[in-house]
């Protein structure tokens, strides 16, 4: 196991494209890490950077306190899993979990203890006799995983490896991995566009767009005090609601007045009134979670949202049932489309006018842009697993 270390990282291709830019991580030795961001963010190519499978263009990356830029792949004491799992298909299981042992030339009593010891624990030594070609995908990721195991690397490296199996398997999977690094504590680094892959997964997940890392925190911090919009976007399902507008300051409390003749109001958390004082008249984005939206119970909980500053009328359009919950594709006065999640039980039908309470002590405001910071929280303590 090892501290692994990305200091200014960059990654610049032939054609000029700029991969991963200034990219900087701290991981400390057992943990586990999530790079998570939609397709070309830079994740894998990071991943690969580490391996040593793609050149460095600037910057370097330690493992275990040492500098591996011009060290070989099979060097550096590492162990990566692919998609694809990429197994010998003339071999059997047993003797692709062997291959590396033996290009080693360890001996074969050792060879064969790590090997059990691993099949034990990912529940596959009915297989060791099987070729690729006769196992499930979700027998042959595990192969791949012991494969791994069995190397007993310094730092583990996982390159989406779960976007084979079906949705179900996927599950089920991922538990096995997260108990796996439980037990085994060796510092690992997964890579994955699925945020929920990742929020389940991770000690710390970093959230990576255009090359760049968003924002680095714990799954909790990540959802609840996202950094700017994007990560706000990205991280949740279904994912956050963005109503475009003003703050001002009237004089009974601080409000949100969305854009359009009819735009919806609605009251702000006092707490924000110091950090967004400055932003008054400014065009900004609230951000307001699918489930912050609360359906009418009752007349007298209506009147009281209503009294409160926090109702707004919408009109739903279609509603998709999810078992307990329910999903309400609605629009604001403002004309703005937005999802509430909501009890199976709150009666709402399409086509027809509610009105929602909504939780805004749960919302957040936005600058503009894509990448917009989130003016209504504290700027985050830097988390001890990331900086250098």
């Amino acid at each position: 196991m090892a501290e692994v270390v990305l200091d200014r990282v960059r990654k610049v291709y032939p054609n000029g494209h700029e991969a991963v830019k200034e990219f900087n991580l701290r991981i400390p030795d057992g943990q586990f890490v999530v790079l998570v961001g939609p397709s070309g963010c830079g994740k894998s190519t990071t991943l690969r950077m580490v391996a040593g499978l793609e050149d460095i263009t600037g910057g370097t990356v330690s493992i275990g306190g040492r500098v591996v830029n011009e060290v070989a792949p099979k060097d550096r004491d590492i162990a990566m899993v692919f998609q694809n799992y990429a197994l010998y298909p003339h071999m059997s299981v047993y003797k692709n979990m062997a291959f590396a042992l033996r290009l080693r030339r360890m001996p074969k009593d050792e060879i064969d203890r790590r090997i059990n010891e691993a099949a034990r624990m990912l529940g596959i030594t009915e297989l060791m006799d099987r070729k690729p070609r006769q196992l499930s995908g979700g027998q042959r990721q595990r192969v791949a995983v012991g494969r791994a195991i069995v190397r007993e690397p310094k730092a583990f490296l996982f390159d989406e490896p779960l976007s084979n199996l079906d949705a179900k398997l996927r599950v089920t999977t991922r538990a096995e991995l997260k108990a796996l690094h439980q037990r085994l504590k060796t510092t690992t680094i997964y890579v994955t566009h699925d945020q929920e892959e990742a929020m389940t997964l991770g000690d710390i997940v970093v959230v990576m767009a255009g090359g760049v890392i968003q924002q680095a925190a714990g799954a909790f911090e990540v959802y609840q005090k996202p950094a700017n919009r994007f990560v706000a976007s990205f991280i949740g399902m279904p994912p956050m609601n963005f109503l475009e507008g003003t703050i001002d300051a009237a004089g009974d409390g601080l409000f949100f007045q969305e854009e359009g003749e009819n735009g919806a109001r609605l009251r702000l958390p006092e707490a924000w009134a110091a950090r967004v004082a400055d932003h008054a008249g400014e065009p900004l984005s609230l951000g307001v979670r699918p489930q912050a939206f609360e359906a009418p119970k009752d007349a007298e909980a209506t009147a009281r949202a209503e009294r409160e500053g926090r109702a707004v009328r919408l009109r739903v359009g279609v509603v998709e049932p999810l078992g307990d919950q329910m999903d309400a594709y609605c629009t604001t006065p403002g004309g703005t489309a937005v999802i509430c999640r909501v009890g199976a039980m709150s009666g709402l039908r399409a086509q027809e006018e509610a009105v929602f309470a909504v939780d805004t002590e749960r919302a957040h405001l936005f600058a503009p842009g894509e990448f917009g910071e989130n003016i209504t929280i504290e700027k985050p303590e830097p988390v001890e697993a990331v900086g250098v």
